[in-house]
């Protein structure tokens, strides 16, 4: 009897043994997978600006989303975002790995490719070239504007969006990438092998409109508030009162924001003496941003704006308005007046969470409301080149006023 009950011992341990060999792995990675559930659920409990997190029990939650069984990590992203469904927010925001890895790229300003602006052309729906980056590879193998990418590297582009596009033209410095291309020049279709290399992305476009000669407007177009918005920003007004500039049009039009600290930085590049804005958080302690009073210009400034221009972009609108630094003209804003903070997670994927709200210096909550220009133009969706053209209503309206100012 002894020998049979330790054989059944025996036979019993194997079984365990067997069985924790086999289903180990997957239960290591269900405990991984509950671990970064968790992780973004405590950011939130311990972050997020509304502690009611949409009249709902946040504990509560936790219990449920215990509940599932997470095999994949593609299955724990999916939940995570129906977790964060239920704060009905659309700001505050999961990003996977590469969604992730291309925003910062985005806000440093600095990533390793071949250097080319590109946009999906709204009448064709092609990956279309708006212009080479100055001094990159693009522009050294003689790709051209309006130039039409196929294939990159033997993948069509037929079925790509822009980020997807981007993300294939980014890679290692020093790697090769075979492109496709269709030149708008002498409308053919040749192939091209480019070498990447490091780039730093300017986020800003200037020049200085002299065709009146007793009064020269500076014209600058900001893009995105990047980490390296601010020096170039700076170095680009010096430039353009050396080259004369009696006047400035600041271009926010369709900037959909970046760095919180670079908006501010920038307010105070153009402001004197006074609040840039106000930040409130969860715990309604009120916050602010001034600027010094030591602007690099006191010249006339007249901003575009339209429902594009969001986030740091309404924060920088709205301080120089407030402040009557500058004119608005254009259109509504977009009406985003909520502050993200990004949290980095386990497996290299990212949390952006809504940490605070803001209020322009005369207290204006403009969220879902937006700034309103202190003159409405209303103008259609211009193609890229012709931004700043005798096409571009809003751009020859502030070109008018201030020759006239």
């Amino acid at each position: 009897m002894k020998r049979i009950f330790s054989r059944f011992i025996y036979f019993f341990i194997i079984l365990v043994v067997c069985n924790c060999l086999v289903f180990a792995p997957n239960t290591y990675a269900s405990i991984e997978n509950q671990k970064l559930l968790l992780e973004s659920w405590d950011l939130l409990n311990t972050s997020y600006l509304d502690d009611t997190f949409n009249n709902q029990n946040w504990y509560l939650v936790k219990q449920d989303l215990m509940k599932y069984s997470l095999n994949t990590r593609e299955e724990t992203y999916k939940v995570i975002d129906e977790m964060l469904i239920t704060l009905d927010e659309p700001f505050t925001r999961l990003l996977r790995p590469e969604q992730y890895h291309n925003l910062k790229i985005e806000t440093s300003g600095e990533f390793s490719g071949i250097g080319l602006r590109l946009q999906i052309n709204p009448q064709t729906e092609k990956l279309e070239v708006v212009s080479p980056i100055k001094n990159s590879p693009a522009e050294f193998a003689g790709i051209k504007e309006h130039d039409l990418i196929l294939e990159i590297d033997g993948i069509s582009t037929t079925n790509l969006n822009l980020d997807q596009a981007a993300e294939k033209m980014r890679g290692l410095t020093g790697t090769r990438i075979n492109l496709t291309i269709f030149s708008s020049q002498n409308k053919k279709v040749y192939q091209n092998q480019i070498i990447r290399k490091h780039i730093s992305l300017s986020p800003l476009i200037s020049n200085i409109d002299k065709t009146s000669s007793d009064s020269f407007v500076g014209y600058i177009r900001l893009n995105k508030f990047s980490s390296n918005a601010v020096e170039e920003m700076k170095t680009t007004i010096k430039t353009l009162e050396e080259e004369g500039a009696k006047s400035y049009i600041l271009d926010l039009r369709d900037n959909p924001g970046g760095l919180f600290e670079s908006g501010i930085n920038i307010a105070r590049l153009w402001m004197n003496k006074g609040t840039i804005v106000y930040t409130i958080n969860r715990q309604g302690i009120q916050n602010s941003f001034s600027s010094s009073g030591k602007p690099l210009t006191n010249s006339p400034l007249v901003l575009l704006v339209n429902k594009g221009t969001a986030s740091s972009s309404e924060i920088l609108a709205g301080a120089l308005q407030d402040s009557r630094r500058a004119i608005l003209f254009g259109e509504t804003t977009f009406g985003k007046g909520l502050i993200q903070s990004l949290f980095e997670l386990s497996n290299n994927c990212g949390l952006a969470v809504t940490v605070a709200k803001y209020e322009t210096p005369n207290h204006k909550d403009i969220h879902k409301l937006g700034i309103q220009p202190d003159k409405i133009i209303l103008q259609e969706t211009l193609a890229y080149d012709e931004i700043g053209t005798i096409k571009d209503i809003q751009y020859q309206e502030a070109i008018k006023f201030l020759r006239e100012k």
